[in-house]
């Protein structure tokens, strides 16, 4: 079979397709056929040794796929062979078939495209955890999403809706916050293109301040990271949930007497620890996507999609911040 594998560490440049030994289930796992393969994040940066998670070389980038079992391993009894699913791997996707733990399945309602299905479960989730179990986000909160076009923040977009939030997208373009907007956002926030200098951040924070009058946001969901974080954190409303989502504009370093003169809590957010020390409200929460799905409520975006030999490009984009919504790689 065919796969795209990382041989040394670097960027997607040191990606090579090539022939690779078909794998074989072991006990409690299933063999995925995949269809289409999502792009996201930790991608970027599995490839270079940055990310938490180090698996031996050489290896598939790719941790969200859609496709069918093709075969099953021993231990395995609500999954079966011709089954429609969703596979969390870590990493292994970008390949033609890969192997997925069958507890880290779910089974995709019969209308969703393979597309969407390999754009869904790791946004999604990792925003309704956010939103549901981290701050409890109610009916009438303000909440403010920094990073609004990506994956991530269009699947808070849309969730921050269906919870009856009052939503502000926040975003370095014009087009970006447009987009969040078409998607349900209700107000927009254009932030420019960091690092920002002190004068910069202040700002920015007046901007945010200004967007979420008069008490401020409930809720900032910070997928961006670096000096937007603290300009963010300014403008929140007092005992006020801050969502540490992720960093592609690099680690913030925030003032902690913030914290303190606004009451609020600065939450982070760990949807893959999560699911693994808590599978059964895991379990709950994807059952709860799927049916916000079906009854067209929420849908990935999906804005670019590439053939598997040039999975590269997609992850490039990525790591670049060119990408609105999602990046899928497909198989077929």
């Amino acid at each position: 079979m065919k796969a795209i594998l990382s041989k040394t560490p670097g960027g997607p440049d040191t990606l090579s397709f090539e022939d690779v030994r078909e794998p074989q289930p072991g006990q409690n796992e299933v063999r995925i056929h995949v269809h289409a393969c999502g792009v996201n994040y930790p991608d970027t940066l599995i490839i270079e040794d940055r990310y938490q998670f180090r698996p031996n070389r050489p290896f598939s980038p790719g941790g969200e796929v859609s496709g069918v079992i093709d075969a099953i391993g021993s231990g395995v009894t609500d999954l079966e062979i011709g089954q429609r699913v969703i596979g969390l791997t870590a990493w292994g996707g970008m390949a033609e078939k890969v192997i997925a733990p069958a507890i880290k399945c779910v089974t995709m309602p019969e209308n969703m495209p393979f597309e969407d299905g390999a754009a869904l479960i790791f946004t999604y989730g990792t925003t309704y955890h956010a939103l549901k179990q981290r701050a409890d986000l109610k009916a009438g909160e303000t909440l403010l999403v920094l990073g609004a076009a990506g994956g991530v923040g269009l699947s808070a977009v849309q969730l921050g809706q269906t919870m009856g939030a009052h939503v502000i997208a926040a975003g370095s373009t014009a087009e970006k916050v447009k987009l969040a907007q078409l998607q349900g956002a209700k107000d927009g926030v254009i932030y420019g293109i960091g690092p920002f200098n002190k004068d910069e951040v202040k700002a920015l924070s007046t901007r945010f301040k200004e967007a979420t009058a008069p008490q401020g946001a409930d809720v900032i969901y910070d997928a961006v990271g670096g000096d937007y974080a603290e300009a963010a954190l300014r403008a929140i409303a007092w005992e006020g949930r801050f969502l540490v989502i992720g960093f592609p504009a690099g680690i913030p370093r925030i003032p902690l007497n913030l914290a303190l003169l606004k009451g609020c809590q600065i939450v982070g957010v760990f949807w893959g620890a999560f699911c693994d020390r808590n599978p059964e409200i895991n379990r709950i929460n994807n059952q709860k996507l799927m049916s916000l799905y079906e009854r067209g409520e929420i849908k990935p975006h999906v804005s670019a999609r590439y053939p598997l030999p040039d999975a590269g490009k997609g992850i490039s984009d990525l790591a670049q911040r060119r990408a609105l919504g999602k990046i899928v790689i497909t198989t077929a």
